[in-house]
């Protein structure tokens, strides 16, 4: 199974022109920038119009109206989008599962305060998820700015070491989009920077994982 990640384009879409091909979209959150149904109107139509059989978006923090008004988002992104919030998907043999969720951050979607309420959340995915998707990154892993140093959540890091998903992607700090190994898991930022990174792709099977393309990272 071939997957195409990305995160963060922020409405710049366009820009990223055509995209790799693959079976599985996966969208790891920033599709919009205000986060409005309105921008949702206008960008849902690319997600749709992609030719992977799969596609798998999960909110971010600038997705808000996917918290304020779910039903309605959940319903312009069509019935060929699959919107993961701490839930899970099974496609072919692989299980998914996806969680917008982030340490607070500014006054934008989906915050929650360090600590219990995210352990809560991270407690809840499932024991044998294959792909972990959230939209913020896991303590130490693709999570520097370079403006406030490090965003990354410490209870997120406990949970995969725990729970061990062979590849867990995500996306939110920009400029630290790559790939990192640890023991069996496979950690990837795969933001594409408002669309000024290309998307990165993974070939997954039910034995190995490989890392095609990792932009401006080692693979």
């Amino acid at each position: 199974m071939r997957v195409i990640a990305l995160s963060d384009t922020h409405m710049f879409e366009q820009d990223l022109g055509e995209l790799p091909r693959g079976d599985v979209l996966i969208h790891a959150g920033d599709l919009l920038r205000a986060g409005t149904l309105k921008e949702l109107e206008r960008t849902a139509p690319w997600l749709r119009a992609q030719p992977h059989r799969y596609k798998v978006f999960v909110a971010g923090n600038h997705d808000g109206c996917f918290q304020t008004h779910r039903a309605q988002a959940e319903a312009m992104l069509g019935p060929d989008v699959i919107y993961l919030q701490d839930e899970s998907v099974v496609i072919e043999g692989l299980k998914i599962y996806g969680s917008p969720w982030q340490p607070a951050y500014n006054d934008w979607a989906f915050n929650l305060e360090r600590g219990a309420a995210l352990k809560e959340k991270w407690d809840a995915i499932d024991p044998d998820t294959d792909i972990l998707v959230t939209h913020g990154p896991p303590l130490g892993y693709g999570d520097t700015s370079s403006i406030a140093g490090r965003h990354g959540c410490e209870a997120l890091l406990e949970a995969v070491r725990r729970l061990k998903p062979r590849l867990h992607l995500f996306g939110h700090i920009h400029n630290d989009g790559g790939m990192w190994r640890e023991d069996s898991v496979v950690f990837s930022n795969v933001t594409t920077w408002e669309s000024e990174r290309a998307p990165s792709i993974f070939e997954v099977t039910q034995d190995a994982l490989t890392c095609l393309h990792i932009p401006a990272a080692g693979c």
